[in-house]
């Protein structure tokens, strides 16, 4: 069958026109839709190098999604003001907020969104301590790379520093993706990186304000 897929923005200017034609199997999916489109003149380095979405017929679909004849299908770019993609770090001396983080990641191709707080336990308090704008610089790199790895829409984390009292997060990760299963995975691999990779210490304090400094681990190889 031959089905038509309408083009915008940046695909419309490199391929010179506003839809391509492709021929699919009967029964095709997104994912076939898509190998045919990377094979069309002035798409193939866009499909492969953008994070682009599928809708058909003026909903978003996964890559499982079946085609049939007369569908309407259109490629989407990474929208303006909403990329896919983007991301939010932040180092801060002010209480955490979860929910507005969770907000934020929010998106309408989204079908999972995961928030992680790591809170404070069995001390009074933890005293965080930080080399802020290289935490900064590199809780944001930690992000963007997850984004890439776990197609993740959004990803955004922030870390508190000074003291953090019991039952109060010092770190929040929210991140979200079409799928639950790469929400997890990029959550999971945000929070663990952070916590090996962002040069931040911590102390725990007991009721009199005494501390410890809890012990670390050296940074990784590839980062000194």
């Amino acid at each position: 069958m031959t089905v038509t897929v309408r083009l915008f923005a940046i695909l419309r200017e490199r391929a010179g026109r506003d839809s391509v034609e492709i021929e699919l199997p009967e029964g095709a999916t997104v994912a076939d839709a898509f190998e045919r489109l990377a094979a069309a003149p002035g798409l193939g380095e866009l499909v492969e190098r953008l994070p682009l979405r599928m809708a058909v017929n003026r909903e978003y679909a996964g890559e499982g999604t079946r085609i049939a004849a007369g569908d309407e299908l259109a490629l989407i770019p990474p929208i303006s003001g909403g990329a896919a993609g983007r991301t939010r770090a932040r180092v801060t001396e002010e209480p955490l907020d979860a929910a507005e983080l969770s907000r934020w990641v929010g998106d309408p191709a989204a079908g999972g969104i995961v928030t992680f707080q790591g809170v404070t336990r069995e001390v009074a308090s933890l005293d965080y301590e930080a080399y802020q704008e290289m935490a900064e610089e590199r809780i944001a790199t930690i992000l963007t790379e997850c984004a890439e790895r776990h197609e993740l829409l959004a990803a955004a984390a922030e870390h508190r520093i000074g003291p953090v009292p019991r039952g109060e997060p010092g770190v929040v990760v929210a991140v979200s993706a079409g799928h639950r299963e790469e929400a997890f995975a990029g959550a999971r691999e945000a929070i663990d990186r952070i916590k090996a990779e962002a040069p931040i210490w911590k102390r725990e304090l007991d009721t009199s304000g005494a501390g410890t400094w809890v012990d670390g681990q050296a940074a990784p190889e590839a980062l000194r």
